[in-house]
């Protein structure tokens, strides 16, 4: 299970922040904190133990190693703060220093986001657990969502409209969900892109910054190598619109060409020669 953790490139941790008699908690108690503490012990001896075996290796070659004298004083200042029970993500690194301990897939390095999972009454504004996992994401520079799965659960049964209306009962615009995959995005800095045709419409997942040419390319590679230019109009401005004819007379689909930065919600149109 841990193995595959070490993957992966962000992780969620999800905390139950609800009482429930009807739900048994392992440990007989609602406690997020301790929760949270359980988690990362287990993750924590897990670094602990890859990065002292590591040391016992980089110390040996640190003798004539100037690379690996330098990965030495990473890994050492990074043990105690293991050590001490904390996490690898309290520990400031220089990009160059993150870029050596990358292979070693730390996962308490990872960034992580705390979705607490709450009744549906307390998704608007959370309650006191919730509270007191924000004061432990806040010490190791971690995010927190709040979420409901009893919520989540009786969405799916709803249609459009349906949907609304409980939300709006519940005071809120939009399920937890969608909140945590907003987040998760913002975390690992990627960014969607539609393209669409009278046969459908596609998202593109991209990194954040990437330019009109490298976003072509996760298409295909030959939209890449002979981008000519890319027609592009926000999405809300298209949905209003109705049709990209409609959007084209308005003025609001632009000619945007191979230094743009292809922005969150892009709808866009690639022109190229190969």
């Amino acid at each position: 299970f841990l193995a595959n953790i070490r993957e992966v490139d962000a992780i969620v941790h999800v905390v139950r922040c609800f009482e429930d008699d009807d739900i048994i908690h392992v440990s007989g108690s609602v406690d997020p904190v301790r929760d949270i503490e359980v988690i990362n012990l287990e993750l924590a001896l897990s670094d602990l133990a890859q990065l002292e075996r590591r040391v016992d290796r980089v110390r040996k070659l640190a003798r004539a190693d100037k690379e690996a004298q330098a990965e030495l004083a990473i890994l050492e200042k990074i043990l105690p703060v293991l050590n001490e029970g904390k996490t690898a993500r309290q520990v400031e690194l220089d990009a160059e220093a993150e870029a050596m301990i990358k292979p070693l897939g730390l996962l308490t390095r990872k960034p992580i986001i705390y979705a607490t999972n709450v009744s549906e009454d307390d998704l608007a504004s959370g309650n006191a657990w919730v509270d007191q996992v924000r004061a432990v994401a806040a010490a190791e520079d971690a995010q927190v969502v709040v979420i409901s799965a009893q919520v989540e659960s009786e969405l799916v049964d709803l249609n459009d409209e349906e949907r609304k209306d409980f939300l709006e009962s519940l005071g809120v615009e939009e399920g937890g969900l969608k909140t945590l995959i907003r987040a998760t995005y913002e975390l690992l800095g990627l960014r969607t892109y539609f393209t669409t045709g009278p046969k459908e419409t596609r998202a593109w997942t991209i990194r954040a910054g990437m330019v009109a040419p490298q976003a072509a390319g996760v298409i295909h590679t030959d939209f890449e190598r002979g981008f000519i230019r890319a027609e592009t109009v926000a999405y809300d401005d298209l949905v209003a619109a109705g049709a990209m004819g409609t959007a084209k007379d308005k003025g609001q689909v632009r000619s945007e060409g191979k230094e743009y930065v292809v922005q969150e919600g892009d709808v866009m149109l690639f022109r190229f020669n190969v």
